[in-house]
C-alpha cells in the first residue's frame, strides 16, 4: 500500500514538473506561448554576459528533460537535466535578486529543483510509458 501511494505521489510530481518544463521550453526553443524563441533568449542572456551556448543548452533542456519526466521514460536523466538547468539559473541569474520570486530571486527554480531531486531519488512512479509498454 505504502509503494502504492508512493508511485503515485511520484506520478504527480512527475506531471506537475513534466508539464511546466515542457509549456516553458515550448516559448525558448519554439517561441510558442508567447516565448521568446532561441534567438530571443539567447540575446536575453547575453545581455547578462552568459553565452548563447548556455542559452541553447538550458532551453533543450527544459523541453527534453519535461518530456522524459512526464513520459516517465529515463525520469531520472531528464530531472538531473531539468535541476542542472535551474542550479545554473539560480547561481547565474537569480541567487543575487535574494530569495523571494518578486524580486527575482531563486525561490521558485530552486522548488523546481527540489522536485527534480525527488525524482532522482524516488524514480517514475507509478503510470509510465514503460508500464505500457510491457502490459502490451
Amino acid at each position: 500500500m505504502i509503494e502504492q501511494k508512493c508511485g503515485i505521489a511520484l506520478f504527480l510530481v512527475r506531471l506537475v514538473l513534466g508539464s511546466t518544463f515542457i509549456l516553458h521550453g515550448m516559448q525558448l526553443v519554439f517561441g510558442w506561448l508567447g516565448g521568446p524563441g532561441l534567438t530571443g533568449f539567447s540575446k536575453w542572456l547575453g545581455t547578462l554576459g552568459i553565452p548563447a551556448i548556455l542559452a541553447y543548452a538550458g532551453a533543450f533542456s527544459e523541453l527534453i528533460g519535461g518530456l522524459l519526466v512526464l513520459l516517465g521514460i529515463y525520469t531520472e536523466f531528464g530531472a538531473l537535466l531539468i535541476a542542472a538547468t535551474m542550479m545554473t539559473a539560480i547561481c547565474l541569474v537569480h541567487l543575487k535578486k535574494g530569495y523571494f520570486s518578486q524580486n527575482g530571486g531563486f525561490e521558485y527554480p530552486l522548488n523546481l529543483m527540489i522536485l527534480c531531486l525527488a525524482l532522482i531519488i524516488g524514480g517514475s512512479g507509478s503510470w509510465t510509458v514503460w508500464d505500457l509498454i510491457q502490459r502490451h
